[in-house]
């Protein structure tokens, strides 16, 4: 009888370990399955502005006033940009100016230059309106559907806010120019190393 007894128990003791190490199994699959589902469901976040990263022109003062020189109702060319050493791996730029302020669902694109370089420090004043540029760099289209830089046009009274944000990506877009801003967000999101952004705004008599 004291045989089945001790034989019984260490049943009951083997079957109780393999429980408990079941709900334990279950239970680290539950968590890692939360975790997993957490991170899926919050979005990546927008990338801001790199230290030591800085973007600036010759055209006008962060947060300064546009000349009309460089708006639809003046010259109506790009201003001159100049930008300091990129984040470490930087493969190529993306330039993007946007202005937040129009009257639309997104922003509207004044300019959209990518493919710029990695050793490239600017964009001269006047950049040509044409897809390719010297060194392969690339132009896409404005919110008016047209190649190059498009100065800034709102509706007269009301001051807009012009955002250019340069980009440092770890890679070089095979893009053959003249596409539009969706196109080209669509493959840098997951390569953007580190941004530099300069505001300017303008006013319409």
């Amino acid at each position: 009888m004291g045989q089945k007894i001790h034989t019984s128990t260490r049943f009951l003791n083997s079957r109780s370990f393999f429980t408990l190490r079941f709900a334990c199994l279950l239970f680290v699959a539950i968590v890692s399955q939360s975790v997993s589902s957490l991170a899926q469901s919050t979005p990546a976040a927008k990338p801001q502005p790199t230290q030591g990263f800085q973007l600036t022109s010759t055209a006008f003062e962060p947060d300064g006033a546009i000349p009309v020189k460089y708006a639809c109702n003046g010259a109506n060319v790009s201003p001159g940009l100049s930008w300091t050493e990129p984040p470490a791996g930087t493969q190529s730029f993306v330039l993007i100016v946007d202005d937040p302020d129009a009257a639309t669902a997104t922003p509207a694109v004044h300019w959209l230059v990518y493919a710029i370089p990695a050793m490239q420090r600017g964009l001269q004043e006047g950049t040509l309106k044409k897809g390719t540029l010297p060194n392969a760099v690339k132009q896409g289209k404005n919110s008016a559907g047209k190649v190059g830089y498009g100065g800034p046009c709102p509706d007269p009274g009301k001051v807009h806010h012009y955002f250019f944000k340069l980009y440092a990506l770890d890679y070089t877009p095979d893009l053959k120019g003249k596409e539009k801003i969706a196109d080209v967000e669509a493959i840098i999101r997951d390569h953007v190393l580190g941004t530099a952004e300069l505001i300017g705004r303008f006013q319409r008599e």
